[in-house]
């Protein structure tokens, strides 16, 4: 095998391949140590490599041999041998890279050898998936594969996880082979599975705890992200955020939903196709102002009323039900636009989902304020090591080096590709291309061969599925609304006379076997009969070698007719989501068949420009139903393809950008939380900033009172305010005969004097938690209001454009200035709340409570285009609400209404 994928190696792009051909072989070598192995003796392998890195082996002097005991216990458990590409693909992954793998080339397996292989030293391995089906899909595919070596592994669901038992029997929900378990035991496996959103929006939540105890991640040590283009990169441009409910006038999107349909596009407001945004005209504001009865829509009062009209306009215009939501139940659902599925729980941000909600007529939610906030490139570089994989990869490698510090390598396949794809055919309008594809469908399916029509939008789907529907052609329809049939959807779609039209197949991440799945097929007849697989192997046995024989025979015939038939309805924005659909045709060698057909009314080519096929279009006299199929004009559709990719990689990279500047906020908030949750002696930290703090007092107060005289009162109010009464006992008049030195050295003597006190009657174990609990209520506080006012000044920097200045540099400078605000106010806040919570008003309270202070456990969800999430409001306890001028329970010192209760 060896010498055949050498062969491969001629292309540039296989040269960084070649030398990993003496560690295939090292791994082969090893093949027959470890298949002689009993199964006990297997599973002791681990303990042995473990043993050799701690005596001071590295992982790359156990490589090939922890590759060969992974590729036996694969073979052993789960039936399926590594091939050498695949070996190849493993040692990619290890060395941090994309392996770039077509679709049936089995990635999953793959991950195995990396993620084993890693995960020896102990440190945790997380491999990402598109969604929880994956997650708890593969945990239970591969988890025998693990086991086998002694390693455990679990599954990130949302609200719940799963440690692989393969003694736990729970079919009911497709729950075999798991056991539940908590988020801390999950991530203490040492491989877990997830989504993308679970682990981020963990990894905030750790950040938002008051407690060590509550911490679930242990460190970010090595990551295998599937379908790496889809997470990295379309998702990239949504950052994870976890927010609570903001005060709003609901009343006012209602308001402006009623006001829309008297304004008209072009004459009261523009569109900007590329960023979906909205200008009004003259005209427009004018007609505003007179609806709303307003002298000037710009004046200061009614600034805030722009932001509701533009969102209300989008809402009207730009947003589409059934393409970028659907209403389900009174909600308001989004559509993800890279997958078709539906976001359950996700939000629109900036108020746009509230002006969904008022256009459609369902009860409108407020809006929301953000806890915290990350974008998921800031969140993946964090790992010591990250590698990805998908099939399609290559045309983005400028942004995965860039951004990740990522190279791609393709990989090659096990069998050559012999799939025939066609050029796209192209079409004037859009009602001739629908024409073509409803013939072109019915013309193939009389052979009989299996059809995949990918469409981009639930619309176009289901209006497909009429048009089907009149031909009499029997079809299935996958897209977000019917989600849950989707494994059973798929497992058949490989069929003779299957037809199915997909919404966004890309990211879909099961493949469609000709001839259908025959382990589907097997397990369905099973459940159908009551057959166990762990009691009833005769009767398992006899089902097999039936349903083998048939499927064999379908397969044959599926291959005869030409293969699986892959239609695009129309070009996504990323040539590689294209791939991705073509790729769902010839895997593993078999034939297959693609084509795209595209009209000059699709999006894309209406917002990137397909002027100049238009131009050649009519130059050649191309009537509106006569298509137009050859290379050069593909090769155009491309060209406007790149443009597009070029576009959103530059949104991409401006988020980033922007983000890296509180990203290294974040750092140092986040730091010092992880200092306190881990129990270091703040005492220190304390007084230095008390003493800070107090010399800042001094300092301003001869300061200011240089010119204006020297009121000794003054000072003991302003200090008293800051460590209370206790300051008074200071002869002030006596101290203002000292030289300033003298007098803050005597200042500061007598507060700690004071701290000291406090601390002797609260106790010192009391003492420490309140400044534990204290400095975390008093950061988190600060932070939230921080995120807030950094959002506002990113928006706010978008005019220095006007003024010939850099944005992004204002948005550094300015957020550099109130970053430093900030951390002078917490300074501030820390020590007033400490002196005040530790005085004898408070001293008993704080001495019950402080043992039992914790924090809520914190909800969340993603959305688009800013993704956001509810969060539980303070409370008392488990039902009481806080007044507004009760004291907040974060232990700043302050009233409610002053503290948490600003964003409540």
């Amino acid at each position: 095998m060896i010498g055949s994928i050498t062969k491969l190696f001629t292309k540039k792009s296989d040269k960084s391949l070649q030398k990993f051909n003496s560690v295939i072989e090292k791994i082969n070598e090893f093949e027959a140590h470890y298949s002689a192995l009993n199964d006990s003796e297997l599973i002791e392998t681990t303990i042995k490599f473990q043993k050799q890195l701690h005596e001071g082996r590295t992982i790359e002097d156990i490589l090939p041999s922890a590759f060969a005991a992974v590729r036996e216990s694969a073979f052993r458990h789960i039936g399926l041998r590594h091939y050498d590409v695949q070996l190849l693909g493993g040692l990619v992954l290890h060395y941090g890279n994309i392996a770039e793998m077509k679709t049936g080339e089995g990635k999953t397996l793959v991950a195995t050898l990396a993620a084993y292989l890693n995960a020896i030293s102990g440190k945790g391995v997380h491999i990402v998936t598109v969604n929880d089906y994956l997650a708890r899909r593969d945990v239970q595919w591969m988890g025998p594969v693990y086991s086998g070596l002694g390693l455990s592994v679990s599954a990130l669901q949302h609200e719940t996880s799963f440690i692989y038992d393969q003694n736990s029997n729970d079919s009911s929900k497709g729950l075999m082979s798991l056991k539940s378990a908590s988020r801390k035991e999950a991530y203490a496996a040492d491989i877990t599975y997830g989504t993308n959103h679970e682990f981020g929006f963990d990894y905030l939540r750790d950040n938002m705890s008051v407690d060590e105890e509550m911490l679930v991640q242990r460190g970010l040590n090595y990551s295998i992200v599937d379908e790496v283009d889809y997470i990295l990169i379309d998702e990239a441009r949504t950052p994870l955020i976890i927010s609570g409910p903001a005060q709003e006038a609901n009343r006012l999107y209602g308001t402006m939903a009623k006001i829309t349909p008297r304004l008209q596009e072009n004459n009261d407001f523009m569109i900007e196709e590329k960023n979906r945004g909205i200008t009004l005209t003259d005209e427009g504001i004018s007609k505003v102002e007179k609806i709303l009865n307003l002298g000037n829509l710009y004046d200061p009062e009614n600034f805030q009323l722009i932001h509701y009209v533009e969102n209300a306009i989008r809402a009207s215009v730009i947003y589409k039900k059934d393409r970028d939501y659907v209403v389900q139940s009174g909600n308001i659902v989004i559509v993800d636009e890279f997958t078709g599925r539906l976001m359950e729980g996700r939000r629109f941000s900036d108020g746009l989902h509230q002006a969904i909600e008022a256009k459609e007529g369902v009860r409108i939610r407020q809006e929301s304020i953000t806890y915290a906030t990350i974008t998921l490139q800031n969140y993946f570089r964090m790992y010591e090591k990250l590698a990805g994989m998908t099939g399609t990869a290559s045309t983005e490698s400028e942004e995965f080096m860039k951004i990740y510090g990522l190279g791609v390598i393709p990989v090659p396949s096990n069998r050559p590709m012999v799939r025939d794809d066609h050029s796209d055919v192209v079409y004037k309008t859009s009602n001739s291309k629908w024409k073509a594809i409803v013939e072109d469908i019915e013309e193939k399916h009389k052979s009989g061969r299996p059809i995949l029509i990918g469409t981009t939008s639930i619309e176009n789907s289901e209006s497909l599925s009429m048009s089907l529907k009149k031909r009499g052609i029997p079809h299935e329809v996958l897209n977000a609304k019917n989600h849950e049939r989707e494994a059973s959807i798929v497992a058949n779609a490989g069929r003779m006379g299957s037809v199915t039209v997909a919404t966004n197949m890309a990211g879909r991440g099961t493949d469609i076997i000709l001839g259908g799945n025959l382990e589907s097929s097997i397990s369905s007849e099973l459940y159908k009969r009551g057959i166990q697989k762990e009691t009833d192997a005769v009767q398992v046995s006899e089902i097999r070698d039936d349903f083998s024989k048939e499927w064999e025979k379908e397969q044959e015939l599926v291959r005869s007719s030409g293969g699986l038939y892959v239609l695009g309805t129309e070009k996504h924005e990323a040539r590689r989501i294209d791939n991705q659909l073509r790729g769902r045709s010839g895997r593993q060698g078999d034939p297959g068949e693609s084509r795209f057909y595209v009209s000059l009314e699709d999006d894309v080519m209406r917002r990137f420009g397909g002027e100049r096929v238009k131009g050649f279009m009519d130059l050649i006299g191309i009537e509106e139903d006569q298509p137009i199929e050859a290379n050069m004009v593909t090769k155009a559709i491309g060209n406007v393809q790149t443009k597009v990719e070029a576009h959103n990689f530059e949104i991409r990279k401006h988020l980033v950008e922007f983000d890296d500047v509180i990203n290294m906020q974040r750092e140092v908030i986040y730091g010092e939380r992880v200092k306190i949750l881990a129990g270091a002696d703040l005492k220190l930290n304390i007084a230095d900033m008390v003493e800070k703090e107090l010399v800042q007092i001094v300092d301003d107060y001869f300061y200011s009172n240089q010119t204006d005289g020297q009121n000794p009162q003054n000072l003991v109010q302003e200090i008293s305010s800051i460590v209370g009464e206790g300051i008074s006992d200071l002869d002030f008049d006596e101290l203002f005969n000292l030289d300033t030195p003298e007098i803050k050295e005597t200042i500061m003597n007598h507060v700690f004097l004071i701290y000291d006190q406090n601390e002797e009657q609260l106790k010192y174990d009391a003492m420490r938690e309140l400044e534990r609990v204290v400095m975390l209520r008093t950061i988190d506080s600060h932070w939230v209001n921080h995120l807030t006012a950094m959002e506002n000044l990113r928006q706010g920097v978008g005019l220095q454009a006007f003024g010939q200045r850099d944005p992004l540099v204002a948005y550094r400078a300015q957020g550099h200035e109130q970053f430093q605000e900030m951390l002078l106010s917490i300074q501030h806040d820390i020590v007033s709340g400490i002196f005040h919570l530790s005085s004898a008003e408070y001293r008993s309270e704080f001495s019950k409570n402080a043992s039992t202070s914790r924090n809520k456990h914190i909800h969340t969800k993603q959305s688009r285009p800013i993704a956001s999430a509810p969060a539980n409001n303070f409370t008392k306890g488990s039902s009481e609400k806080i007044g507004r001028n009760d004291q907040c329970p974060c232990g700043s010192g302050k009233k409610y209404k002053r503290c948490h209760g600003v964003a409540v």
